[in-house]
């Protein structure tokens, strides 16, 4: 095809099969990759009708990732349904672009499966919007977390039954400090020799890994609609106007707690440095960036949260950094198995940035805690 020369003509053949199996008018003209997604194949379609140029996001689930990608789509679905329905309801004039939208196939179905059983779904394209991969200012950063904040607001009364999990024990901090601990053990690629500084230093932190799930267990903290992948680059920002306008990403929005929701964005926009930063010095909380975010997100989900969740704001961006750090390494002696990588020792990387920003968090604890807990500092920090 003209935008992906290197594909032979079988794989073109395939993707227009793909394409032209759901409800789309027009003339199928083109499939290119798009984005850097670390799971998915994600590719941006255009149909012509009339001479007019229409795009779509179309995805090819790892089904490696999802082994049950039907209940994956069942969850979505449902979700992006029910924010609709709210967005209608709140006389949002701008309602479809302030939600994904799922374009069924020609027989009614929310997913295709393809002759080799691969399962694809269909989005509209949200014109005029992109995602950011840094955060760029604190406002940027309030803003942000306005919006996933609003996101979990809009979930909190959808009704039952319970969505599906997606992947089990995805944020059980312990259940993933014990595969690091099992995968370390094999060392399948001969690679621990070159990381047991990393593993000693997520080790050295074991402590923190039961906190909340002990809260939980003891009904302090609730279960929640989580969205469980709340990186900065999961919130498209109008062109225009730099205002938040959808979150997407959602395989992973399912039962959890927000406190990791809330954790995951200190963890990628407290910092200005990418999550595989490999000039260490770069990667330092930054206590303004931390103020917006808390202020944001209890601009969008403060009417919903137990004072128990807000006395957690500080440590749960401690916790999900760690977290992923522990994901990283994992991945990175098992093989790179999960997360893509592009060029030999990212996921190690990954992880040596994701401890920096650990101990710059444990640095500045005090004053994070500070910060979570009054307005009035939050205030005198940001102006």
């Amino acid at each position: 095809m003209s935008s992906d020369p290197l594909r032979p003509a079988p794989a073109r053949a395939r993707l227009r099969a793909v394409a032209e199996a759901f409800a789309i008018a027009g003339r199928w003209a083109s499939s290119a990759p798009y984005g850097n997604g670390h799971i998915n194949e994600t590719r941006v379609v255009v149909f012509e009708d009339g001479g007019r140029a229409t795009r779509y996001i179309q995805q090819r689930i790892n089904r490696h990732v999802f082994p049950e990608p039907e209940k994956l789509m069942d969850n979505i679905a449902r979700v992006t349904a029910h924010q609709h329905a709210r967005l209608v309801r709140e006389g949002r004039p701008d309602a479809e672009r302030r939600a994904l939208a799922l374009v069924p196939t020609r027989a009614g179905a929310a997913f295709h499966v393809d002759p080799d059983g691969e399962l694809w779904r269909t989005y509209r394209f949200i014109e005029g919007a992109r995602s950011h991969e840094v955060v760029g200012s604190a406002s940027e950063a309030l803003a942000v977390a306005e919006a996933f904040g609003r996101f979990q607001a809009q979930l909190a009364d959808l009704p039952g039954p319970r969505l599906h999990e997606t992947i089990p024990r995805f944020h059980h901090a312990r259940g993933r400090f014990e595969a690091l601990l099992a995968v370390a053990r094999d060392d399948p690629e001969r690679r621990l020799a070159g990381c047991r500084a990393e593993l000693d230093a997520i080790a050295a932190r074991e402590e923190l890994l039961d906190r909340l799930p002990d809260a939980q267990a003891r009904g302090a903290i609730p279960e929640r609609i989580a969205h469980n992948d709340t990186k900065l680059n999961n919130v498209l920002l109008d062109d225009r106007t730099g205002e938040p306008v959808c979150i997407i990403d959602l395989d992973t929005v399912m039962p959890g707690l927000v406190l990791h929701d809330f954790g995951d964005l200190v963890r990628t926009a407290s910092s200005p440095a990418p999550e595989d930063e490999r000039d260490l010095a770069q990667v330092r909380m930054q206590p303004a960036l931390f103020a917006a975010l808390v202020e944001g997100y209890l601009r969008g989900a403060g009417s919903f949260l137990c004072g128990a969740e807000r006395a957690e704001l500080a440590f749960a961006g401690r916790l999900v950094t760690l977290m992923i750090a522990t994901r990283f390494l994992a991945d990175h002696l098992a093989g790179d198995r999960y997360f893509r990588i592009h060029r030999a020792d990212h996921n190690l990387e990954r992880c040596r940035a994701q401890l920096r920003l650990v101990e710059s968090m444990e640095e500045q604890r005090a004053r994070m805690e500070e910060l979570s807990g009054d307005p009035a500092a939050r205030a005198r920090l940001l102006g």
